[in-house]
């Protein structure tokens, strides 16, 4: 078959969104916003990172935090604030002009923090459970100390948080958003029980550990369209010392309560993040076939393995994270089968144009 009748890049709607190919950039932390004026984006090597990589069907930006608390890294992006929304502007808008459609991953890393990165405020979960990791700050490597335990009341803020975040990035230009519900930070410190020791409606149960998720999941429909909602999920990463003893009983629930709220696509880590695939625990082909809406599958998709993925029906789209840093024309080499540049790691979160946007095109 040629690459013009393969079914991955072949044009497909996700949700409300329609999309040249089913190639999907996956949200990839960088590092380069102006953290000095606000953790603003839109710089112009941001706007040219984006736009390189604009030949993917749907780009998922990197994660942008929905509230300064939120921030878990030195020089993230956030969605909060009107010159955030200013800055991501331009970015969209040359995404938009290159053909591509894109939605912002809005992200809250809970207790994946530190007070350095927070402006000295204290990381929150929703139990008062010291994750065993340590946090990259201006002052160097320090151990993530024993977040804040949510009050009810201090939920329903940051699900707030959530749902301005979703409706200034549609005030940004974006197409959608995906809620981070991944890898540990704070939906799913909600979601696992390694985490979440809470005996109150959002604890305890898998319908509780499921609640605070849902409600951040109804508050981003409500204000833009279940259409334009995704959620990207991990149920066996043990990514940010996450851990459930029955991700199944857990994330099913959670899978087929999404379906019933009709949202654009769940976007699954398969196995642990960024490491192996053949993690067990958690029935994918049975959430492919539990929810309705698209299926992004991700992690560590070679060319064959996505062909046949989409070929299959086993998955809608496939996100691609690494090789989109290397590879800007990655869409295009995927076509042609041609060689894929490599990353250069030392440059992943480093400042400036070097390994951000000098990667060579064909």
């Amino acid at each position: 078959m040629t690459a013009d009748t393969l079914k991955l890049f072949q044009p497909t709607r996700i949700g409300d969104i329609e999309v040249a190919n089913r190639v999907v950039m996956a949200p990839l932390t960088r590092c380069r916003a102006d953290e000095p004026a606000g953790d603003i984006p839109g710089s112009d090597i941001n706007i040219e990172y984006y736009r390189q990589r604009s030949n993917a069907g749907l780009i998922i930006s990197e994660g942008t935090q929905v509230s300064p608390q939120g921030k878990g890294y030195m020089a993230t992006p956030g969605i909060y604030s009107d010159e955030q929304v200013a800055g991501w502007k331009p970015i969209t808008q040359a995404v938009h002009d290159a053909g591509s459609k894109i939605v912002a991953q809005i992200w809250h890393v809970g207790r994946i923090t530190h007070p350095d990165l927070t402006g000295g405020a204290q990381p929150i979960a929703p139990s008062a459970v010291q994750p065993k990791i340590a946090a990259y700050t201006r002052n160097g490597k320090v151990d993530a100390p024993v977040p804040h335990a949510l009050s009810v009341a201090e939920i329903q803020e940051v699900v707030n948080q959530y749902r301005r975040g979703a409706a200034n990035a549609m005030r940004a230009g974006f197409d959608g958003v995906e809620i981070h519900g991944a890898n540990g930070y704070l939906v799913d410190q909600f979601l696992r029980d390694g985490a979440n020791h809470r005996t109150d409606l959002y604890g305890g149960s898998v319908e509780n550990r499921c609640r605070f998720a849902l409600e951040v999941v109804d508050a981003c429909v409500a204000e833009i369209g279940a259409g334009r909602v995704g959620i990207r999920l991990s149920p066996v990463s043990p990514a940010n010392d996450s851990s459930d003893s029955h991700p199944q009983a857990v994330f099913g629930h959670l899978v087929e309560e999404l379906n019933k709220r009709g949202i654009a696509f769940i976007h699954f880590v398969e196995g642990s993040t960024g490491g192996p695939r053949d993690v067990p625990g958690f029935d994918y082909a049975g959430a492919r076939l539990a929810f309705k809406g698209t299926y992004i599958a991700n992690n560590g998709y070679t060319r064959d393995m996505a062909i046949d993925a989409i070929a299959s029906d086993r998955a809608d789209a496939i996100a691609f994270g690494r090789p989109y840093i290397a590879n800007p024309d990655l869409v295009q080499r995927l076509k042609l089968n041609a060689p894929l540049n490599a990353a250069v790691p030392k440059t992943f979160y480093a400042p400036g144009a070097v390994g951000y946007t000098d990667y060579p095109a064909l």
